[in-house]
């Protein structure tokens, strides 16, 4: 019996572990985090997931999996993705592959990138694939990538950090200490050689680097919130009693409301979407909550300890089907929005699991995890009583012409009486189906868009991406059956892409055997050719009467980084000998040399014969070689070797194996004749 209770209570376990897995599978959550235009200058142009239109790119853009950009002659743009920031330089193509809370997948097709990663959490990943290799980041640094697309070429160079890099069934690790040159899929053809000087697109991204570093906002916010570094310069920020940190912009216009100056955008997976155009809009428009405290507004960031989740908009929509507004033309439909005041609950309108709702609040604002429940347990919760909803002027309305147009909000905003705003009812989303203007949001098409090749080429990946988007026309008749629902992530894989949707060629490499690279890229060798499977070093091309010893100590290993100088020798190697002063006349074997002045013994205390011997053999003969005036003066001063006790074990120092130069006729007979008159 007992045996027969603990068989059902094993088969119990088993099947309510296995209905939580399809449930996590039905209804999986969408990313906690996003990516954001963050800077442009000059033409950039956008083109969003599934889409083959190219618009102009708008700051403060939510980016995901899918999104591509393109930076045109003289124009740069700037990615913002938690502690990940990404710079364009011109004439460079970029797409998002991959986006989600484990994974930065990019696609570089041609021009180049500045990588700075500050942080990477447990688990995360930031992946670069481009025509000839997969590159990964293996810790937080500073890297750029160069994709050159007439000569078939991926440069790597690493400021700082270490990456790794992946080609057919081979791997390797790189670090700072030289760049590399990738040609090929197979990681065989490489160049290394000297760090680039830095240029004008390095030294604007340096200082964008140090804007960051610096950031006073940074102490209050979550360093997950993006685009907080552009609260320092457009705000204030002070201490209230009731709230704790309060963020409050400078220059508002009068009447000012948050959620005011923007439009409204079709984004998956989230749906509806505000999209700020003050260039500080971004991180008050996506976290936090918004208070009215003494007659202006105020941003209150989420924890600082927590990990920030971000959200489409955190409003609360009024309205319903019958709520109609008044302009010049008479009553037409409308939709109206507030923002969410400190400790006001964040219902979603894309469906989300229970610990997705809890997370997408406790991150924002400081709530009570019952009241969260309440919430995701009732859904028809209508008995809220909002506080921002009361306050003249929180309350935006617009035309459904407009919102669906993504027509600007400021201009479009009709005013509407507070007794409307009672009587209507909240709902979590406004009922009105998207349109394809809707996907592209306020943008105009792109004059500038890119060459065809830009995101043909077919780029290497370690990690596979998702399924390209289906795209807005595939998904059109079911988000009309539903409107203002996104559809999830499983009804969307059931649908069949549209025909001009855009696929990226990705070419997975093979598997190494090893899970992790260890080992470097194998140093040049003097063999190498350009044909040949090996490395193909710069250094080689170094003058021809480079010491020739040198050469076996780069076969052992790779050399260290190209600024630094080659390891260094000891003093009685051949090779060093060969920089010293050459010697003032050139000899085939060694010859005798007496030991320089400093190693000599004084002319008054000549050493005994028994140890002329073992001094005359000693290495420290073999030291810095002794100059022309050094050698004069020593003859004079010298006490000649005759007249020592003589030692039939060692010749005289004028003859034999003396390391100098022989002495002259002239000079033994002088020497001869000063020894004559000295006895």
């Amino acid at each position: 019996m007992k045996v027969q209770t603990l068989y059902l209570r094993v088969v119990a376990l088993l099947f309510g572990v296995t209905a939580l897995a399809f449930s996590g599978l039905a209804m999986a959550d969408p990313p906690s985090r996003v990516a954001r235009l963050g800077y442009l200058d000059g033409a950039v142009s956008f083109s969003p997931a599934g889409e083959n239109d190219w618009v102009e790119a708008r700051i403060n853009r939510p980016l995901t999996t899918g999104d591509r950009l393109w930076t045109d002659a003289n124009g740069r743009t700037e990615i913002q993705i938690g502690s990940a920031v990404i710079r364009m330089n011109a004439e460079t193509g970029v797409s998002v592959l991959n986006l989600d809370d484990q994974i930065t997948q990019l696609q570089l097709t041609e021009g180049t990138l500045n990588v700075r990663v500050r942080r990477l959490e447990r688990g995360q990943s930031f992946e670069v694939n481009t025509p000839n290799l997969a590159f990964t980041l293996r810790e937080p640094g500073s890297y750029r990538i160069e994709v050159d697309p007439d000569d078939a070429a991926t440069i790597i160079i690493l400021r700082n950090g270490e990456g790794e890099v992946y080609g057919d069934g081979v791997a390797y690790v790189i670090d700072s200490r030289r760049p590399y040159r990738f040609t090929g899929t197979d990681l065989r053809e490489y160049q290394y050689g000297e760090a680039p000087r830095i240029d004008e697109f390095d030294r604007w991204s340096r200082d964008r680097d140090r804007r960051y570093d610096s950031s006073i906002s940074a102490r209050y916010v979550s360093r997950d919130v993006v685009g907080y570094q552009d609260l320092d310069a457009n705000g204030t920020w002070r201490v209230d009693a009731t709230y704790g940190n309060v963020w409050t912009p400078n220059r508002v216009a009068v009447g000012w409301a948050p959620y005011r100056d923007g439009h409204w955008a079709w984004i998956d997976p989230w749906g509806w979407t505000w999209v700020d155009d003050a260039p500080w809009g971004f991180a008050v428009s996506h976290y936090g909550r918004w208070a009215h405290i003494g007659g202006t507004w105020g941003w209150i960031p989420g924890p600082v300890r927590s990990r920030a989740y971000y959200a489409p908009a955190l409003v609360v929509f009024v309205g319903g089907g019958n709520f109609q507004l008044t302009i010049s033309s008479g009553n037409v439909g409308g939709v109206a929005w507030f923002p969410l005041g400190p400790r006001e609950v964040y219902r979603p309108s894309y469906t989300v699991s229970r610990d997705y709702f809890q997370n997408v609040n406790r991150s924002n604002t400081v709530i009570n995890n019952t009241v969260i429940n309440n919430y995701y347990d009732n859904s028809k919760v209508t008995n809220v009583v909002y506080v921002n909803r009361q306050v003249p002027g929180a309350v935006v309305a617009v035309p459904v012409t407009a919102f669906v147009q993504s027509q600007p909000v400021s201009r479009a905003a009709v005013q509407v009486s507070r007794k409307m705003i009672a009587s209507s009812p909240v709902e979590i989303a406004p009922a009105v189906a998207p349109t394809e203007r809707s996907v592209h949001g306020a943008s105009v098409r792109a004059d500038k868009k890119p060459p065809a090749r830009a995101f043909e080429r077919p780029v290497v990946a370690r990690t596979a991406p998702p399924a390209a988007h289906v795209g807005f026309a595939a998904q059109q008749q079911q988000l009309t059956a539903k409107p203002g629902r996104p559809l999830d992530e499983a009804a969307r894989k059931e649908l069949q892409p549209a025909a001009a949707a855009p696929v990226p060629v990705v070419k997975m490499v093979a598997p190494t055997q090893e899970a992790r690279p260890s080992k470097r890229p194998p140093p040049a060798t003097e063999g190498d050719r350009p044909g040949n499977a090996r490395g193909k070093s710069d250094q080689r091309k170094a003058p021809a009467e480079s010491a020739p010893q040198a050469q076996p100590a780069q076969q052992r290993e790779p050399a260290p980084a190209p600024t630094a100088q080659p390891p260094e020798q000891k003093s009685d190697r051949p090779a060093q000998r060969g920089k010293q002063k050459p010697r003032a006349e050139p000899v085939a074997a060694p010859s005798p040399q007496a030991a320089p002045p400093e190693k000599a013994a004084p002319p008054e205390k000549a050493a005994p014969p028994e140890k002329a011997a073992p001094a005359a053999r000693k290495p420290a003969q073999r030291g810095r070689p002794e100059s022309a005036p050094d050698a004069a003066k020593r003859a004079e001063t010298e006490v000649p070797a005759a007249a020592a006790t003589p030692n039939a074990q060692e010749p005289p120092p004028t003859v034999g194996k003396s390391k100098g130069k022989k002495k002259s006729a002239e000079e033994l007979k002088r020497e001869e004749e000063e020894r004559k008159k000295n006895q």
